[in-house]
């Protein structure tokens, strides 16, 4: 018969749902708290709390004394982040006799960091990763326990992907901790992987402006991988916000000399619009100006 497990689970957001119901479901697995991010907007962990009878620790600041102290009192066997944003130092990360996990949208040691799937559309990769790790006191440097990849096509965008990850974040989670129970979990050191990998930085205001001296194919990228629910690809007319969801690769689209942003056609959907080497197609198209063939947009 396999021990029960007790977690401390800091999470937040829709990433932490579906993941917490598969844990809550296991008779083994025992959730002592819950520790949401600071700023959190997500009322749905504290109605789990409330249903199952979970302690919801809020606000805290995890490496606090006060925290540590109020923590040690669980004896936790395990800590589990997913989706959380406070750092774990060493004292917290001792705490459980079988340390600590996080549950990383990326394919460690590469995309370390944050907004990762955004980032691995930019970078017009064919798959991306789910990582559970180890934390140690790096970012997303811990020794990997479980690692699964997912393909990306042409058809993907931010949403899709999103789509994806909270449902196969909260799989890989939950077998990786039943290893652990079980005294099966693998430990791979990321530099036996790469010695160096990469970090993604934090995308923020302004980081949703395009930028159409780009080729046909960085812009279609770029356009899905902020596409709804996240800021959605912005440029001006005449001063006026013009907001792009979604954009279409042309096939066969010849490369040539023009006018980079300008409007070139109408078309069912939207417009074909120059960009450095060829056009593109834009599709729902958000603005309260009024959009014709020959119009160039750009920078406010």
């Amino acid at each position: 018969m396999t021990n029960k497990i007790k977690i401390g689970y800091f999470a937040d957001g829709p990433w932490s749902h579906l993941a917490f119901e598969k844990l809550i479901k296991d008779e083994s697995i025992s959730i002592q708290f819950i520790v949401p991010r600071s700023d959190t907007n997500d009322k749905t962990l504290s109605e789990f709390s409330n249903k199952y009878g979970i302690d919801y620790l809020y606000p805290v600041k995890i490496n606090s004394e006060e925290f540590i102290k109020t923590a040690a009192k669980y004896n936790c066997d395990l800590f589990v982040s997913m989706s959380f944003n406070q750092i774990f130092r060493k004292e917290v990360i001792n705490l459980p006799k079988l340390g600590a996990i996080n549950c990383h949208a990326g394919k460690l040691p590469f995309y370390r960091g944050r907004n990762i799937l955004n980032w691995a559309l930019i970078n017009d990769e064919d798959s991306f990763g789910i990582t559970v790790h180890y934390i140690d006191e790096g970012i997303d440097t811990g020794d990997i326990i479980k690692q699964n990849s997912y393909p990306i096509t042409d058809n993907d965008n931010y949403s899709s992907l999103l789509e994806i990850s909270y449902v196969e974040c909260a799989k890989i989670l939950y077998d990786s901790i039943k290893e652990i129970q079980s005294g099966n979990s693998k430990r791979i050191k990321q530099d036996s992987i790469n010695p160096v990998g990469f970090y993604c930085g934090r995308r923020g205001i302004g980081d949703e402006l395009i930028n159409w001296k780009q080729t046909s194919r960085r812009l279609f990228n770029f356009i899905r991988s902020i596409s709804r629910p996240g800021p959605i690809a912005t440029t001006f007319m005449s001063g006026v916000e013009v907001k792009i969801n979604r954009s279409k690769i042309i096939v066969g689209a010849q490369e040539y000399i023009g006018t980079v942003g300008q409007l070139l056609a109408k078309t069912e959907d939207g417009f074909l619009i120059k960009t450095e080497d060829s056009f593109i197609e834009i599709c729902e198209i958000e603005t309260d100006v009024k959009l014709k063939v020959g119009d160039k947009l750009g920078y406010e």
